[in-house]
């Protein structure tokens, strides 16, 4: 759906870039990757929301939390570059690699 929004100049607003935390539970205990740091990332939640911002077709990306922790640490993901195209590759070839990452779609919210 993103690339034939992107290709049709469509903008896409982003809801729930966490999978309501579903993609935090999978990385609980991993340790962040280097990659993450050459955007700025300095955390799971901005390195996925950064993943979400890098993409042509991506006009906002909504996220709910009642933790001021968290969305502190959200707001992070705004400092630093924006992933280009091939740096999201990178950033999936990684995640790819993370144990139950293909699961997350089948979990509980």
């Amino acid at each position: 759906m993103l690339p034939a929004a992107a290709d049709r100049g469509v903008g896409v607003p982003v809801n729930q870039p966490l999978e309501k935390t579903r993609l935090m539970r999978v990385v609980e205990g991993v340790a962040l990757p280097s990659l993450a740091r050459e955007n700025g990332a300095t955390s799971w939640a901005q390195f996925f929301l950064k993943w979400a911002m890098g993409h042509p077709a991506v006009t906002s990306v909504l996220y709910g939390t009642s933790n001021p922790d968290h969305a502190a640490d959200n707001l992070q993901a705004m400092r630093g570059p924006v992933p280009d195209q091939a740096m999201r590759r990178r950033m999936v070839e990684h995640r790819e690699t993370i144990p139950g990452f293909g699961e997350v779609g089948r979990m509980p919210w």
